[in-house]
This record gives C-alpha cells, structure tokens and sequence, in this order.
C-alpha cells in the first residue's frame, strides 16, 4: 500500500535501483523533492484560505468595528497520518483517489463568539467565487452522539502554481469558543484512554456537551438584548 502510494507521488520506478539494491543519491533527492510538492500543495492552499479570511476580518473590523472571527488555527496531515488515512479508509494507494476521498489533510479551524456567527461566516466563505463547496456537515445544528458541535465545510481552494492550478481541498471546522472547549477536552480523554473511555466519563461529556449548548444560547440571548438597548 505504501509503495503504491510512494510510486504514484513520485513517478519512482524500482527498476532505477542499481543490481546491488541501492538507489543513486540523485534519485533519492528527486523523490523527496516530489513528496513534499505534494505536500506542499496543501500547506499553499491553508496560505490562500488563511490569507481570504483574514481579508473578510479586517474588513468587519473596519466596517463594523466588530469581527465575528475570535481564533484561526491551522492543521496540516504528517506524510505518516496521511499513509495511516490510507491504509484504514481502504483508499486506493495513488494520488487522485488520495486527492477525492482523505479530504482532511489540510485544515482551517475558525473560532466564533456566537453560533449565528459561525454561520455568518461560513455564508460569506461560500459565496467566495474562486471555492466550490464539495461538502457541508452541520453538527451543529445536528449534534453528533457524544455531543460534539462544529460546522463542517469541505471546500476546493485553487492554487496558483508557477506551471498549473492545483485545486486542493481544505476541511473548515467552524464553532463556537464553548464548542471547541469542549471538543479540546474531549480529544484528550479519548486520546489518555485510546478511545476505551469509561462510560461515567462519556456520560460527563455528553452532559458538558449540553452544558455548551445551553452557554451558546444564553450568551446569545444577552447579545440580542444589548443590541435591543442600543
């Protein structure tokens, strides 16, 4: 699996390995020069998301004195993650199938204060001319069993190469400051417990997961009577 992964990124054809089994040095360096290309491709396309949202920030902040964007983060798949994606999703080993189906190796997290913001926000990323919308998940407004809450969005970004556009999907997670505490918190105990959580403790979560739900909706209903007073 990882040898046809590795020969579809690179081109590598074992028959360049001397009788002895050694690759020339050259090839080597060829070889890595191609990996990270394909990798880079998905670092240039969080550059080009990171770059329009920051744009539609400053605008808000300009216009409105007011942003509905609190944090950016950012996440990028290890060459490792990537292979280990692979091998557990049965995904063909060659790059267009890794391209169409591991469509979470290039990350954007947004941060909002309130819900109506994350959606506020994912509206004017959609209406970007230059990103096609492939995906939309709204755990949201369908929490997932555990209690999880995040907008999802997979969208294509076009990169601008010296010789070709590439489009490249990013996965763009918004919620709200109470979600993603939550599911920061979340992510440790299932990582601590390598997903054999207790069950008191799933029990916990889901009942902090309400919790955040009930926050988001209280902290919007002060927002809305502070506006009602202006």
């Amino acid at each position: 699996m990882y040898r046809g992964l590795f020969q579809s990124m690179t081109g590598y054809d074992a028959s360049a390995a001397a009788e002895d089994g050694q690759v020339p040095l050259q090839v080597i360096k060829n070889l890595q020069k191609r990996v990270a290309a394909f990798h880079l491709s998905y670092k240039f396309a969080i550059d080009e998301l990171t770059t329009k949202i920051e744009i539609l920030q400053e605008e808000f902040e300009h216009t409105h004195d007011y942003s509905p964007i609190e944090h950016v983060r950012t996440r990028l798949k290890s060459m490792d993650s990537i292979i280990e994606k692979v091998q557990r999703t049965g995904t063909a080993p060659d790059v267009d199938s890794v391209r169409a189906r591991i469509r979470d190796i290039a990350g954007v997290r947004i941060t909002c204060a309130f819900v109506a913001d994350a959606y506020w926000v994912a509206d004017m990323l959609m209406a970007q001319s230059d990103l096609e919308v492939l995906e939309i998940r709204d755990y949201i407004s369908h929490p997932k069993p555990n209690g999880y809450q995040s907008l999802h969005l997979i969208v294509t970004v076009p990169v601008f190469l010296s010789d070709r556009t590439e489009l490249v999907p990013v996965e763009i997670q918004l919620r709200t400051i109470a979600m993603d505490f939550w599911a920061s918190l979340e992510h440790k105990i299932y990582y601590k417990y390598d997903r054999e959580v207790p069950g008191a403790l799933v029990a916990e979560l889901t009942e902090a997961a309400d919790a955040a739900r009930a926050l988001d909706a209280k902290m919007a209903r002060l927002r809305d009577q502070i506006r009602a007073l202006d």
